[in-house]
């Protein structure tokens, strides 16, 4: 049996112990028979998985980059099934065993200066978060007209990416909405350039996600990330290991962080404000008049991104509760109250995850824009590169504080 095959193999036996773990699957049929056929034991998961890394680190024959890529995937499989065993690790400890990152410290004095900073910003009067949430109910995309938003959000992003990625023949997706989800969005690749992206529509759907979901999970993010990979690494290359995903693993901080980040590389700001001005706003019978005002706000809240990450922190660390955690999300991530109880569910199933957005992110730009520089056609073939390669998340750090 190849290393790419024992890997994959491991993948698919730690999804028989945890539910999300495989996040998506189109190798060979055989390999998930296999899998679907019996329950291997987590310390026998466990033995394999040293044995495997082993084999890959004493190696000189595989590709540098896959090699590093294997080292990283087979630890955090490792650190998951010790998880899945019983194991507790801090938030920090955590989001470096699963994700090769350390995530920044922020205090709590640093998110009161930003929301002080809203304070003279927003209309009317009371607590910030309060003047926030009616604020931005203002803009939410009526359930009537989602659908146009959203088919027309996808058709720019894919218009941008298509000007500088080549995308694979027939690739496609389609748009299913779903409700009571701890998350607002997902893409289930299926192989052969193929994705069902899932947009749920519990909690109001605001303007602003229109783009964002466009972007993140169809072009140039999740949908365009599996494309490119599927096309150069398992096709062209023939390295089966990249036709399984597994969510819990450094992968995820590459895949989220290029998908965050391609929406400010398809849509820069100023770009972005006169596409929602001439084409999203009208369509969602919302004021165009408003796009500035909208997106002034918009850009400071985008200052708090980490509050999330900090109230996770506390949380999952046990320093805080729910009832706790969720008031925390209220005053410094701006979130309503069932927002707020939804993102708690979402740390409950998904634990340190809430990293590779934001952190993914940073690296990513900072990534991108210290090998490119200003130039916008050199940052998109920089970015390209990096959807179709197998970079760790230690290979993005170089130059980030």
């Amino acid at each position: 049996m190849d290393i790419a095959e024992s890997y994959v193999k491991l993948v698919l036996a730690v999804g028989r112990h945890d539910g999300d773990y495989v996040d998506a699957y189109y190798g060979p049929s055989e390999w998930k028979a296999e899998a679907d056929s019996k329950v291997i034991g987590l310390p026998e998961i466990e033995r394999r998985a040293q044995a495997l890394l082993a084999e890959v680190a004493d190696t000189s024959t595989l590709d540098p980059g896959r090699k590093a890529y294997l080292v990283g995937q087979l630890r955090a499989l490792g650190a998951r099934v010790q998880m899945l065993l019983g194991k507790r690790l801090s938030f920090d400890e955590e989001a470096r065993a699963l994700y090769d990152v350390t995530p920044p410290v922020n205090t709590e004095r640093h998110f009161q200066d930003i929301v002080s900073r809203l304070d003279g910003t927003l209309p009317g009067s009371g607590p910030v978060s309060e003047r926030y949430v009616s604020h931005r109910n203002e803009f939410v995309i009526p359930p009537a007209k989602l659908d146009g938003v959203f088919q027309a959000a996808i058709a720019a992003g894919r218009e941008r990416t298509g000007r500088h990625i080549p995308l694979p023949p027939n690739e496609s997706f389609v748009v299913e909405y779903v409700t009571d989800k701890p998350w607002s969005g997902y893409n289930w690749y299926q192989g052969a350039y193929r994705s069902v992206i899932q947009v749920n529509t519990s909690l109001p759907i605001y303007i602003d996600r229109a783009v964002d979901l466009a972007c993140h999970e169809g072009y140039p993010g999740h949908h365009v990330y599996n494309a490119l990979l599927e096309r150069t690494l398992v096709r062209e290359r023939g390295w089966l290991e990249f036709t399984v995903y597994p969510l819990f693993s450094p992968q995820s901080l590459i895949a989220e962080g290029t998908a965050n980040y391609g929406i400010e590389l398809a849509l820069p700001d100023a770009e972005r404000n006169a596409f929602e001005r001439e084409v999203l706003f009208p369509l969602s019978g919302l004021p165009p008049s408003r796009v500035d005002e909208y997106y002034a706000i918009q850009a400071l809240v985008r200052q708090l991104s980490y509050a999330g990450n900090e109230a996770a922190r506390r949380y999952l660390d046990g320093e805080i509760d729910a009832a706790a955690a969720t008031l925390w999300l209220e005053r410094y991530a701006l979130m309503a109250p069932t927002a707020a109880r939804q993102r708690i569910r979402f740390f409950d199933k998904y634990r340190s995850y809430v990293v590779n957005y934001n952190l993914g992110q940073d690296l990513v730009r900072a990534y991108v824009e210290r090998e490119a520089g200003p130039d916008p056609d050199r940052r998109w073939k920089v970015f390209a590169d990096l959807l179709a390669s197998p970079t760790p998340p230690s290979a993005l750090s170089d130059g980030v504080a």
